[in-house]
């Protein structure tokens, strides 16, 4: 584990999501490092291999920028070590999607990013799990709590999204990310080409809560100063940042249909809560109700460019909702197949 994500934020949203505090106590949101937007694609089932969003000190690619500066970037999911001689990445002999937290220091392809400080943080709506059973494996999805109230009012919301109060950007009001600690290497074809920046996701021992579920889970960074401080390598050194690698009891879960297996299948139905008596659509959690008000009644439009099909609303007109509050997020984030 962790070996399957989601991450259906447009690239905007995912910006506007993960505001951080630098050094000062300033509130900034980051930007895109240049042409990794494009490069980013939504996804209800992200597996290794795949480009997802991570938050990282600008510094890694500027060294004239102070270390606790964050930018987005695309990176590859499964570690590429900077000395890796084959010309294919996909001809690693060894799987590095994950690092266990126990043996950073002990294997070359982890302790050479870990002392260069390259630690990024990996963002996603939440991650999967498989727990085995008798005959078959039943798959849950992970996440944070969602605890946020938001206005019910889409044009005032919006209007928030927007504005900015003097330099502070506006507090995102939606689904909140989790935050996986993680970290990156930079990868140059011995043959040149361009760089390739690939991460693995650092696991800890399973929470009590999950424990029944897997053995093993994300090395989660709990709140905007647990980030700051995994990401700020000028500050914060690697034997200091170790000490964030805990097992934390914070994370939530439901199970969900056996459709998200298959890695091909790229859909809301990989998501959505699953009654394990009777296989059918379960109750929504008091957690997934709140968040899933705002993006079912406030949402903005959806980015093109991110492969997430906008639908047009009827501002005048609301219809009667019949299915739970998740299943209503889920079709507005519906996307062409």
């Amino acid at each position: 584990m962790c070996g399957r994500t989601a991450c259906t934020l447009a690239p905007d949203e995912v910006s506007r999501a993960c505001l951080y505090r630098d050094r000062r106590g300033r509130r900034r949101q980051p930007r895109w490092r240049d042409g990794d937007q494009e490069k980013y694609r939504p996804s209800y089932n992200k597996s290794p291999q795949s480009m997802s969003p991570v938050l990282v000190s600008q510094r890694h690619f500027d060294e004239r920028a102070p270390a606790d500066e964050c930018v987005l970037a695309s990176m590859r999911w499964g570690l590429i070590p900077s000395w890796f001689k084959e010309n294919d990445p996909s001809k690693m002999q060894y799987s590095t999607s994950n690092c266990r937290s126990e043996n950073i220091l002990q294997k070359k392809s982890y302790k050479d990013p870990l002392l260069k400080g390259q630690r990024c943080v990996i963002l996603a709506d939440g991650f999967y799990e498989w727990q085995k059973r008798e005959k078959d494996k039943q798959p849950f999805f992970i996440y944070f709590p969602q605890t946020k109230t938001p206005d019910q009012d889409p044009n005032k919301l919006l209007h928030i999204l927007v504005v900015q109060v003097g330099e502070a950007p506006a507090e995102w009001t939606g689904w909140k990310l989790l935050t996986m600690a993680g970290l990156f290497d930079r990868w140059t074809p011995p043959d040149g080409g361009e760089a390739l920046y690939s991460y693995s996701v650092i696991t800890v021992s399973a929470c009590p809560n999950l424990q029944s579920i897997h053995n093993r889970m994300p090395a989660v960074l709990d709140g905007e100063e647990e980030v700051r401080r995994w990401l700020d390598f000028g500050e914060v050194k690697s034997s200091d940042a170790l000490s964030l690698l805990q097992s934390k009891n914070i994370l939530t879960f439901h199970p969900v249909s056996s459709v998200v297996n298959n890695s091909r299948n790229n859909y809301p139905e990989c998501l959505q809560p699953l009654d394990l008596n009777s296989k059918k659509e379960t109750r929504p959690t008091a957690s997934s109700k709140m968040m899933m008000t705002w993006l079912s009644s406030g949402s903005p439009s959806k980015s093109k460019e991110a492969g997430v099909s906008e639908r047009k609303k009827d501002g005048k007109e609301k219809k009667k909702r019949e299915s739970s509050a998740l299943q209503q997020w889920l079709q507005k984030k519906a996307r062409t197949k």
